[in-house]
């Protein structure tokens, strides 16, 4: 894949820029939004951007920073569920500290908010406080998000608990949208200022990107994105009114503005932003080396959002308003599902073979894998674009009948009938065949090539089959049809 993004350069002026914001205050609060581990979605569309580029950045700043995480009481009482690692937000949370700890930073805290006494949160507080997670509960904030005198008083911010940090940066995350990441913030900074300490804010979020276009294909892959979120990217009247120059940010954080600037200054006694934009140390926009390959692979990531949307609306998870919404950002960019190369021969082969089928485009060829009567078609798929890499003959089976029957045979003793052989069955087969048979040991070493492969299946793929496609980091989407919903005709 060709780079159209200086990661290098990103880490060096993205932490220069956090330096200087941590240099206005004794304490900086920065609302860190999207993941701070594997940012998938800005690799995707920013082909050379590195997955742990935040995290990496940090690292620079591990002895001066510490990290409160954030979790909405509402998003643990409903199971909400991260849809691209199919993780509950509790899950994630806990996946998160896990993660930072391991890394050497400091985790301060985690803050429940919206805590309104609900009996699986209790259970969870449990939980972190067993293994030693300091944990906080903040209730909805009184006057929120008109009164501000009520909201800056100790009716209102001030009800929350009062979080001690040490560190000239605090860094808060959280799981997913609607945590409470501000609002943590802005109570944090209303306690530190009654003890005289000089708390600021910032925020550190990658998308919109605002010094490139409003239409820009960047921007737009980010509204697909949030498409359930009902974002919207729009030009940033403040800062136009103010500096006398354009930029990008979105509907929520331009709403909230007015208010949130308010607050600022009345729990910080002074005026330091005069737009959203103002708020940002984004500077992803300026390493941006190749707009054509950028433009490119954010076209392609709105065709997979629509896929994904799709998926969705069919599993009962969302509405067909944002299918709508995404489509909508296609026609603007004239383009259709077909933009994706590996749809058309993945739809061909279904009709020529009339069996569901997964292709996978390596370097330039397009690799098919169908359902049989014992493999998955994800199943099939991997194994056929593992032998092209490695150059083994078509008519040589990797794994013969001898080793597939008896995991068969296990699965029918197990109950579960006459199952498909999944994906990480086969890949656990070949693994234990790969010892004795040099040939497999090299088909399964070119399993790391085909990372950002884009697939395309004729049918939802679920479960461990589609977990496996993750780990191996390739690009799939899936028609918005179920394994079972065709009969295998031989």
């Amino acid at each position: 894949m060709r780079n159209g993004f200086d990661n290098n350069k990103y880490i060096k002026i993205q932490s220069k820029k956090i330096r200087e914001r941590i240099k206005m205050f004794d304490k900086l609060y920065l609302e860190v939004g999207g993941k701070l581990f594997d940012d998938s979605h800005a690799a995707r569309i920013l082909p050379g951007f590195k997955n742990d580029v935040k995290i990496s950045m940090f690292k620079e700043l591990k002895d001066d920073l510490e990290i409160i995480f954030c979790i909405n009481a509402n998003d643990i009482e409903k199971n909400k569920t991260r849809s691209e690692y199919a993780r509950t937000y509790d899950n994630e949370l806990l996946t998160l500290v896990s993660k930072s700890k391991s890394m050497g930073f400091t985790v301060n805290s985690v803050v429940i908010t919206l805590y309104k006494n609900q009996p699986s949160v209790d259970k969870f507080i449990k939980k972190l406080n067993r293994n030693g997670i300091k944990t906080y509960v903040h209730t909805f904030t009184k006057g929120y998000p008109t009164d501000v005198d009520t909201i800056v008083s100790e009716e209102g911010y001030g009800a929350n608990p009062y979080i001690e940090t040490t560190k000239p940066l605090v860094i808060v995350n959280a799981p997913g949208p609607g945590s409470g990441k501000l609002a943590t913030c802005l109570s944090q900074i209303y306690h530190e200022n009654l003890r005289g300490v000089n708390a600021g804010y910032a925020k550190f979020e990658t998308f919109p990107v605002w010094n490139l276009p409003l239409k820009h294909p960047v921007n737009m892959a980010y509204e697909a994105a949030t498409a359930d979120l009902e974002d919207v990217n729009m030009i940033d009247p403040f800062h136009l009114e103010k500096y006398g120059k354009t930029a990008v940010n979105y509907n929520r954080d331009i709403e909230m503005f007015p208010v949130l600037k308010q607050i600022l200054s009345k729990v910080s006694d002074k005026t330091l932003y005069y737009s959203p934009t103002d708020m940002g140390v984004n500077m992803v926009g300026f390493c941006i080396t190749n707009d054509k390959i950028v433009e490119e692979a954010s076209k392609k990531e709105i065709v997979r959002r629509y896929y994904n949307e799709l998926n969705n609306y069919k599993l009962g998870k969302s509405d067909e308003n944002t299918c709508e919404k995404i489509k909508l950002l296609m026609n603007e960019l004239g383009i259709d599902v077909d933009y994706l190369d590996v749809i058309k021969p993945a739809l061909a082969k279904k009709e020529e073979k009339k069996c569901h089928v997964i292709a996978i485009k390596v370097g330039k060829k397009i690799i098919t894998g169908r359902q049989t009567e014992i493999l998955t078609p994800a199943s099939s798929a991997i194994l056929n674009a593992i032998k092209y890499l490695s150059k083994i003959p078509d008519d040589i089976d990797l794994l013969s009948p001898k080793v597939l029957k008896p995991i068969r045979s296990l699965n029918e003793n197990l109950g579960e009938g006459d199952k498909l052989l999944t994906l990480p069955e086969v890949l656990t087969a070949l693994e234990i065949c790969s010892v004795t048979n040099p040939m497999i040991e090299k088909a399964l070493s070119c399993l790391s090539k085909l990372k950002d492969a884009d697939a395309h299946s004729t049918y939802i793929v679920e479960n461990g089959d589609r977990k496996v496609f993750k780990e191996l980091k390739i690009n799939l989407t899936c028609e918005n049809e179920f394994l079972s919903d065709i009969e295998i005709i031989e």
